[in-house]
Protein backbone atom coordinates (compact mmCIF):
# COMPACT_ATOMS: atom_id res chain seq x y z
CA UNK A 1 0.00 0.00 0.00
CA UNK A 2 1.27 3.49 -0.84
CA UNK A 3 0.18 7.11 -0.61
CA UNK A 4 1.20 10.33 -2.32
CA UNK A 5 1.39 13.23 0.12
CA UNK A 6 2.12 16.92 -0.34
CA UNK A 7 4.26 18.87 2.12
CA UNK A 8 6.59 21.82 1.74
CA UNK A 9 5.42 22.40 -1.84
CA UNK A 10 6.65 18.96 -2.94
CA UNK A 11 4.99 15.58 -3.42
CA UNK A 12 6.29 12.32 -1.94
CA UNK A 13 5.30 8.71 -2.62
CA UNK A 14 5.39 6.90 0.72
CA UNK A 15 4.60 3.52 2.22
CA UNK A 16 4.50 2.29 5.80
CA UNK A 17 7.92 2.31 7.55
CA UNK A 18 9.46 4.59 4.88
CA UNK A 19 11.86 7.31 5.99
CA UNK A 20 11.67 10.57 4.03
CA UNK A 21 13.46 13.91 4.27
CA UNK A 22 11.13 16.90 3.90
CA UNK A 23 11.36 20.67 4.36
CA UNK A 24 11.44 21.79 7.98
CA UNK A 25 8.41 20.85 10.09
CA UNK A 26 8.05 22.19 13.63
CA UNK A 27 8.50 19.59 16.36
CA UNK A 28 11.02 17.65 18.39
CA UNK A 29 12.50 14.19 17.89
CA UNK A 30 9.82 11.57 18.63
CA UNK A 31 6.83 13.88 18.02
CA UNK A 32 3.92 12.50 16.02
CA UNK A 33 2.95 14.34 12.86
CA UNK A 34 0.03 14.01 10.47
CA UNK A 35 -0.08 14.83 6.76
CA UNK A 36 -3.64 15.79 5.76
CA UNK A 37 -2.91 16.65 2.13
CA UNK A 38 -3.09 13.15 0.60
CA UNK A 39 -3.24 13.21 -3.20
CA UNK A 40 -3.56 9.46 -3.82
CA UNK A 41 -3.93 6.25 -1.86
CA UNK A 42 -3.30 2.94 -3.59
CA UNK A 43 -3.15 -0.78 -3.03
CA UNK A 44 -2.66 -2.56 -6.36
CA UNK A 45 -5.74 -2.19 -8.56
CA UNK A 46 -7.70 -0.36 -5.83
CA UNK A 47 -6.28 3.17 -6.16
CA UNK A 48 -8.09 6.33 -5.06
CA UNK A 49 -7.04 9.66 -6.55
CA UNK A 50 -8.16 12.95 -5.05
CA UNK A 51 -9.29 16.07 -6.81
CA UNK A 52 -6.97 17.57 -5.56
CA UNK A 53 -6.97 15.86 -2.12
CA UNK A 54 -8.71 12.82 -0.64
CA UNK A 55 -11.17 13.78 2.09
CA UNK A 56 -11.05 11.97 5.42
CA UNK A 57 -7.63 10.43 4.73
CA UNK A 58 -4.34 11.26 6.40
CA UNK A 59 -0.86 9.80 6.71
CA UNK A 60 0.80 9.60 10.13
CA UNK A 61 4.50 9.80 10.86
CA UNK A 62 7.08 10.33 13.57
CA UNK A 63 9.93 12.84 13.53
CA UNK A 64 13.27 11.01 13.53
CA UNK A 65 15.53 14.08 13.55
CA UNK A 66 15.86 17.73 12.65
CA UNK A 67 18.86 18.28 10.38
CA UNK A 68 20.29 20.57 7.72
CA UNK A 69 21.02 19.93 4.07
CA UNK A 70 24.38 20.18 2.38
CA UNK A 71 25.85 23.61 1.79
CA UNK A 72 24.96 25.39 -1.44
CA UNK A 73 27.27 28.18 -2.58
CA UNK A 74 25.93 31.19 -4.51
CA UNK A 75 28.97 32.79 -6.16
CA UNK A 76 28.62 35.84 -8.37
CA UNK A 77 31.45 37.52 -10.21
CA UNK A 78 31.55 40.49 -12.50
CA UNK A 79 34.58 40.10 -14.72
CA UNK A 80 37.19 42.83 -14.97
CA UNK A 81 35.53 44.82 -12.16
CA UNK A 82 37.07 43.16 -9.05
CA UNK A 83 33.57 42.42 -7.84
CA UNK A 84 32.82 39.06 -6.28
CA UNK A 85 30.14 37.88 -3.87
CA UNK A 86 30.05 34.48 -2.19
CA UNK A 87 27.15 33.39 -0.01
CA UNK A 88 26.39 29.99 1.43
CA UNK A 89 23.06 28.44 2.41
CA UNK A 90 22.01 25.29 4.26
CA UNK A 91 18.34 24.34 4.20
CA UNK A 92 16.64 23.15 7.42
CA UNK A 93 15.23 19.64 6.93
CA UNK A 94 13.17 17.15 8.92
CA UNK A 95 13.57 13.37 8.67
CA UNK A 96 10.20 11.62 9.12
CA UNK A 97 9.36 7.91 9.47
CA UNK A 98 5.90 7.05 8.10
CA UNK A 99 3.95 4.96 10.61
CA UNK A 100 0.49 4.49 9.08
CA UNK A 101 -1.48 5.26 5.92
CA UNK A 102 -5.12 6.04 5.32
CA UNK A 103 -6.26 6.89 8.84
CA UNK A 104 -9.01 9.42 9.43
CA UNK A 105 -8.03 13.05 9.93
Amino acid sequence: MFAVIKTGGKQYRVAADDTITVMYLAGEKGDKISFGEVLALGDGADTKIGAPFLSGVSVSGEIVEQTRGKKVIAFKKRRRKHSERKRGHRQDLTVVRITSLGGDK
